[in-house]
């Protein structure tokens, strides 16, 4: 078997590691974890490196361990943070809890069917401490010294924000959870995206200073594009990995429009695809006969079937293919409730809607499109009723034009669609 190491250096996972020697270390199985904070009720794209990491570790024989951050997810992580994160409550953080749980396992279990996946809550061993047992037992092992020369910490201090004492405290609650885990379950490696390096030497060496043992750290780097900016959001926020929050639809259709420049080291961090079939759309992409979009759409394919399944992926698919204007796809109420939230939305009544020429209507519910610029475009064939063009200007709607008896797909040229629900 591949070692891991090897693996994710030629994917282009590793930023740094704490030990030279961490490539003879991962030849014998060993417990890695990596902890996610619940900051919101799903993870988005730029956590699926992580989780990715953890995925090839699995895969290799080793133990994936996820920490749900129930106790620092109350703290907030000052890392790659311009300003203090809203502390949030309780219920919450519970809710946030079971989202994330949710988006791990499905890719771990997309991964790898043999090899067992552990998800702990860090709330479970913090709740028992009293803040002077806390800070007698664990506090004593930290030097201000060394936590002021953090680059979170250095950062924080000199930003007109500042740092609060919470915010300060975070790398202490971090680096007990490694020596928790150290103690209870095995634990000798932690990874963690680049911003997290003082947090996971933190605890490397609070292991070091209370148990004499060594334990290792592996960074990766933020899945950043080629102009510099994060990955995982959008014009219209964040690119959740969770189906109630993005649909598989929304989530393909991002991926398939990533530029040329970043769809290879997409494919090698996000994807299990083999080396040797990446670096065949690598050398495909450079021929003259190339057609555009075909490494992302196998991206955004293969991306999507490991967060949303196959069935998910069928949605996407489906659906992309029915938001073609022109296209000979059947349009179904599953693939239009999948278009709407990329649309603007309008409900009418039946009353509204049956014998009245489509021009009349939808001028009403979009004031902005006058019926004689409407009247214009149909005649430039510019104007698709449920993806058909419209040949008629004076087009009258029947009960035959509205797909399962209440909805209507209204296209505007290739790119501007509303849907209208009848009531």
């Amino acid at each position: 078997m591949q070692n891991v190491i090897d693996i994710l250096q030629e994917r282009g996972f590793i930023e740094a590691m704490t030990s030279h020697n961490l490539r003879e270390i991962t030849s014998e199985p060993l417990k890695v974890y990596c902890g996610f904070d619940p900051t919101a009720a799903s993870l988005h794209l730029g956590n699926m490196v992580a989780i990715m990491g953890l995925a090839w570790f699995q895969r290799c024989g080793h133990t994936p361990i996820a920490i749900v951050g129930g106790a620092t997810g109350m703290i907030g992580d000052p890392s790659g943070r311009s300003k203090e994160r809203n502390i949030l409550d309780d219920h919450t953080v519970q809710q946030n809890l079971r989202g994330i749980k949710k988006n791990i396992e499905t890719v771990l279990k997309f991964s790898s069917k043999t090899t067992e996946l552990t998800i702990l809550n860090n709330y479970e061993w913090f709740k028992g401490f009293t803040l002077i047992d806390f800070l007698r037992d664990t506090g004593k092992y930290f030097r201000v010294g060394t936590m002021l020369a953090k680059d979170s910490v250095k950062k924080r201090l000199d930003s007109e924000e500042g740092l609060s004492f919470t915010e300060f405290s975070y790398q202490l609650l971090q680096g007990y959870d490694f020596l928790h885990l150290y103690d209870h379950y095995g634990v000798t490696l932690e990874m963690g995206g680049s911003d997290q390096w003082g947090n996971i030497t933190a605890g490397i060496d609070l292991v070091r200073k209370v148990r004499g043992k060594a334990v290792h750290g592996l960074t990766f780097p933020l899945l950043t594009r080629s102009d510099g900016k994060k990955f995982g959001k959008s014009e219209q926020g964040a690119i959740w990995l969770s189906s109630e929050m993005l649909s598989p639809y929304e989530f393909y259709q991002y991926l398939f429009r990533v530029a040329d420049a970043d769809v290879i080291k997409m494919m090698k961090i996000l994807t299990f695809m083999e080396m040797e079939e990446i670096r065949s759309y690598e050398k495909m992409m450079t021929q003259s006969d190339y057609v555009a979009n075909t490494a992302q759409r196998k991206l955004a394919e293969e991306v999507t079937r490991i967060v949303h399944g196959e069935e998910g992926l069928r949605i996407a698919l489906k659906v992309t293919e029915g938001a073609a204007p022109g296209t000979t796809t059947s349009l179904d109420a599953e693939m239009l409730n999948s278009l709407a939230d990329n649309m603007p939305n309008y409900t009418l009544s039946l009353d509204h809607i049956l014998n009245r020429r489509l021009v009349d209507v939808v001028s009403e519910v979009t004031p902005e499109r006058s019926k004689g610029d409407l009247r214009k475009l149909i005649r430039n064939g510019g104007v698709y009723l449920n993806n058909l063009r419209v040949e008629e200007e004076n087009y009258i709607l029947t009960p035959e034009a509205l797909i399962e008896g209440n909805l209507m797909l209204v296209a505007f040229g290739k790119k501007n669609k509303i849907l209208i629900r009848v009531s």
